[in-house]
């Protein structure tokens, strides 16, 4: 995975996609002076899928807690401020 600016993307944008098609490569795109990332570029799944499903629940009838009755927190505490 790498990163590529919209100006490079927007210069480049066939031979990207070329590499996205036929590598499998996939790009973080970014915008203005401080790189901020607003996107990605991903190979098409015809599945309609990027990654695989997350498996929620793996560590059911594993772990557990319970919060005592007495418990308090104020919210400057949780914040911690």
């Amino acid at each position: 995975m790498q990163a590529i600016q919209v100006g490079k993307l927007k210069a480049d944008f066939s031979e990207v996609l070329e590499r996205v098609r036929n590598n499998n490569e996939t790009f973080i795109i970014e915008y203005g002076k401080k790189h901020h990332k607003v996107a990605m570029l991903v190979p098409y799944n015809e599945s309609g899928e990027y990654q695989k499903k997350r498996q929620f629940g793996i560590l059911k009838n594993k772990a557990s807690f319970k919060i005592k009755d007495d418990f308090s927190i104020t919210d400057e505490e949780l914040l911690e401020l």
